[in-house]
């Protein structure tokens, strides 16, 4: 067990794709948190749609995904939050109407290039083997960003995730926060990007956050431990990729496999909740 867990991370790609799925996994389990309590995950599949014209166009014009998508996700975080909050048309038609014309614009742009089916898998699940020096610098710094913002705003955004009429009571902007969080999580689609492509992000941020729920009743010890899982899980699937890909000759994805090793946990969870709610209600004091 030891070796699969250590020894393919003697090459270099590996150890970068290491760091890179370290990063996403905590950077994405903690956001993914706060997409839990607010019942956001659908924002958070919408999001990792509408940035896709976003790449495809930097890709397109040779410049950084990483700028391509940024923009679009900023982009539908603004326009989404202004849409809802004149609250003549509903979140979820919001979602549907820019999920759907993002992604679109997306797939008509990708066709028009000669390599349309190579293009289209690496947009949509990733090549975190892929990974360079300057992504996981892109990683560290989007991740700073992000851990920053959440822990000077943590206080605001709980409150408003339990109580969004008392935030408003005590003067907070509410569309504001909200803004904020879509941004946030725009921000960790983004960083994910290459590495999982715009698809499997959504499974980084709502599966370890939704275990993590299972497991824990403060926000803070869920927060952590939902860090910790989505971490755990992108390096236990990346070490499993490796180990059936090249010592078993069966080809794995290594996104869609750490994907698979989360849900798995997320498994595993919900099948320990009824033991853990028995031995809670036993150590309660009568």
């Amino acid at each position: 067990m030891t070796d699969l867990l250590i020894e393919p991370f003697r090459l270099p790609y590996m150890q970068r794709a290491l760091v890179e799925v370290l990063l996403l996994g905590a950077l994405a389990g903690v956001v993914g948190v706060f997409v839990v309590l607010r019942r956001l995950a659908f924002v958070s599949d919408a999001l990792t749609h509408t940035i896709f014209p976003g790449v495809v166009i930097a890709h397109l014009l040779d410049r950084s995904l990483l700028l391509g998508a940024l923009a679009f996700g900023v982009l539908t975080a603004v326009l989404l939050t202004g849409i809802t909050t004149s609250r003549r048309v509903g979140a979820d038609a919001a979602l549907a109407i820019l999920l759907t014309s993002f992604f679109s614009l997306g797939v008509v742009l990708v066709s028009r290039t000669r390599t349309y089916t190579a293009d289209l898998t690496v947009f949509l699940f990733g090549r975190v083997l892929a990974v360079d020096r300057a992504d996981l610098l892109q990683t560290l710094a989007l991740a700073a960003v992000v851990g920053a913002t959440l822990w000077a705003l943590r206080k605001e955004l709980v409150l408003r995730a339990f109580d969004p009429d008392g935030a408003a009571a005590m003067g907070y902007r509410t569309a504001v926060l909200d803004l904020l969080l879509n941004l946030l999580i725009a921000l960790v689609v983004v960083a994910a990007v290459k590495a999982v492509g715009t698809v499997l992000v959504v499974a980084l941020i709502v599966v370890p956050a939704a275990a993590a729920r299972l497991l824990a009743d403060r926000v803070a010890t869920t927060a952590v431990l939902a860090g910790a899982l989505g971490a755990l899980g992108g390096w236990l699937g990346l070490a499993a990729s490796y180990e059936v890909s090249v010592d078993h000759g069966v080809r794995l994805a290594a996104g869609a496999t750490i994907v698979v090793v989360l849900v798995v946990g997320f498994a595993l969870a919900a099948a320990a909740t009824p033991l853990r709610r028995r031995l809670t209600t036993r150590a309660a004091p009568q």
